[in-house]
């Protein structure tokens, strides 16, 4: 294999699961923030027509970070599919987590 591919497929190894994770955090962050307003609105005695909309919109995008989420997994399954086809990989298992070591990119390429 070339070093350019190699090079290539390195980098999709460490940035795929890190999208993936940030999606996750953003998916926590977002579930982590609807509930302190939710929390908020009952300490303060608020009815519960205060803050809706707000919840509402917090729920429309954890909705759509589901669906992210969902298009990145289908993007990873895709890029498995080419790196069989194209270089012969045999990828029985993606990582379940990125490395934490920062690569520069200059090592990469």
């Amino acid at each position: 294999m070339s070093q350019n591919i190699a090079a290539m497929a390195a980098r999709l190894h460490r940035d795929v699961p890190n999208a993936e994770g940030s999606i996750d955090d953003a998916l926590i962050a977002v579930a982590s923030l609807t509930t302190s307003v939710v929390m908020a609105r009952r300490a303060i005695g608020a009815p519960a027509k205060t803050g809706q909309g707000t919840i509402m919109r917090l729920v429309e995008a954890q909705m759509s970070l589901v669906k992210v989420s969902g298009s990145i997994l289908r993007a990873h399954n895709e890029l498995a599919e080419i790196g069989k086809e194209t270089a012969g990989y045999d990828l029985r298992e993606c990582p379940s987590v990125a490395d934490t070591e920062v690569v520069p990119l200059s090592s990469a390429a």
